[in-house]
């Protein structure tokens, strides 16, 4: 194979930057377009992109017509979005742990909702929506079962203080009120459904979800990034018990194990 020159090595990191602008995608751009093109027809060149998004701590997931080039922070990169960022980017209140794996929660529900499917999420011209409602009614349904699991399993009705956090979790969810309208009536972001709401702007503000219709009814649609993304998590076997719970759709797959990916949430979320 021959050796990339300079300026092959400037596109290849073009192309690996344009990956960076999530919102940013190759129907609008003919350059981008004409790099993923590359990309897929140029071994050396592709090699190149690969190794250079390695070097930045990056892990290119996937580069189509309708994705462009879809990369995923590695463990320790400087990219990694730690959930102590992620609380500051979506201007969270509180900090503390048990909110931040409310948050994480909020996420898988997100995941599952989009593609409740094991043939949606393989389908790539498939897209799903979901919406804040929808989202906070699987949250809180999922935390009831698991709460009422809980109990049972240990009869216990009061988390002790060695208790998981997760449990601690889903309990402070139930607790919390669905809806609370501020003064000038905006929603209060310490309600569950303010809550989902920031997680879901979060994610349409990075081009992972799109918006649709009015405002007010807060309805998104998936994009082809996310369901890249969401590909990623069932392969890290993310995908068991959440969907086995029956608060979603069967699937003709595997469901969403809340516990192993809230963990997950907690410590780190991909570019």
């Amino acid at each position: 194979m021959n050796r990339p020159d300079v300026t092959d090595t400037e596109q290849a990191a073009r192309l690996v930057g344009m990956g960076l602008r999530g919102k940013q995608v190759p129907d609008r751009d003919m350059t981008y377009r004409e790099l993923v093109h590359r990309y897929q027809q140029d071994e050396v060149f592709a090699a190149s992109v690969d190794a250079i998004a390695d070097g930045l701590g990056l892990t290119v997931l996937d580069v189509t017509k309708r994705s462009g080039i879809v990369l995923a922070a590695q463990p320790g990169s400087a990219f990694e979005i730690r959930m102590d960022e992620y609380a500051r980017q979506a201007k969270l209140r509180e900090r503390r742990d048990t909110e931040k794996v409310l948050h994480g929660i909020a996420h898988l529900a997100v995941a599952a909702l989009s593609f409740p499917r094991a043939d949606d999420l393989a389908n790539d011209q498939y897209v799903g929506r979901v919406s804040v409602e929808s989202v906070d009614l699987v949250v809180r349904e999922t935390c009831r079962l698991l709460d009422e699991r809980a109990n049972r399993d240990f009869s216990n009705t009061d988390p002790s203080a060695d208790e998981p956090e997760l449990e601690r979790a889903w309990r402070a969810y139930l607790r919390r009120p669905e809806v609370a309208s501020t003064k000038d009536s905006r929603r209060n972001s310490d309600s569950t459904r303010g809550m989902v709401s920031r997680a879901l702007r979060w994610l349409a503000d990075r081009g992972l979800l799109q918006a649709v219709g009015e405002e007010a009814d807060e309805v998104f649609r998936t994009t082809s990034r996310y369901q890249i993304h969401v590909r990623q998590l069932a392969s890290q076997a993310a995908f068991r018990e959440l969907l086995d719970l029956g608060v979603v759709p069967p699937t003709s797959g595997s469901g969403l194990n809340v516990a192993a990916a809230g963990e997950d949430l907690k410590r780190g979320i991909d570019v």
